[in-house]
């Protein structure tokens, strides 16, 4: 529950990782799909000449304004994997996530995360967090024994890895936010909680 007077906050996702991050937060809310067709806005978007990042701002924005709140403050957020400015999508079979991670072995990529806040269908606040992460030369064994292990979990994620998990493993290097990492850049948002009384002070 929400201190009096405070609005309520609702997330435009029913994403378990951007839920586990607000609960752990201590942030009351409630979650509700945004029913926003993802494939279809990102081939639109794409299509008007958008790069990876603002096509992640620009989802974000669709999710939060999708779901109506009234005087509630919903938050849209979103995450795209830009390979030297190529917008990567979820593999769909291990076999893909095989040749994915193969792609991005040896180089890096950079993870955008977006997170907009809307009150009455409109944005009131927006913020684009970037995080770039060079992923290890790890042999065919490594990559063999690490697809085993995690099996079609890795289908949940664009890059195919956790990193709060065994997913760390495939990494040399990492620069920006850890909750940008996990595609729901927190820091900001939680400052905008606490200056509409959600939060305490």
């Amino acid at each position: 529950m929400n201190p009096a007077g405070a609005p309520d906050v609702v997330l435009a996702s029913t994403s378990a990782s951007r839920r586990s991050l607000l609960q752990g937060a201590g942030v009351s809310f409630t979650a509700r799909a945004a029913g926003v067709d993802e494939a279809a806005a990102k081939a639109a978007l794409l299509g008007e000449g958008l790069g990876p990042r603002d096509v992640a701002d620009a989802l974000a924005e669709l999710k939060a304004v999708r779901v109506r709140g009234g005087e509630a403050l919903v938050i849209g957020a979103d995450q795209t994997l830009d390979l030297d400015g190529e917008l990567i999508d979820k593999p769909e079979s291990l076999e893909e996530a095989r040749e994915r991670l193969k792609r991005l072995r040896g180089r890096a990529h950079k993870l955008h995360a977006a997170v907009v806040v809307a009150q009455h269908g409109q944005p009131i606040w927006r913020e684009v967090q970037t995080a770039t992460l060079w992923m290890r030369p790890f042999s065919d064994d490594f990559l063999d024994a690490y697809l085993a292990r995690e099996g079609e979990g890795v289908l949940s994620s664009v890059g195919c890895y956790r990193l709060e998990d065994i997913g760390v493993q495939l990494f040399s290097r990492i620069e920006g936010d850890y909750f940008t990492i996990l595609g729901l850049p927190m820091l900001g948002l939680l400052d905008l909680l606490r200056r509409h009384g959600v939060l305490g002070i």
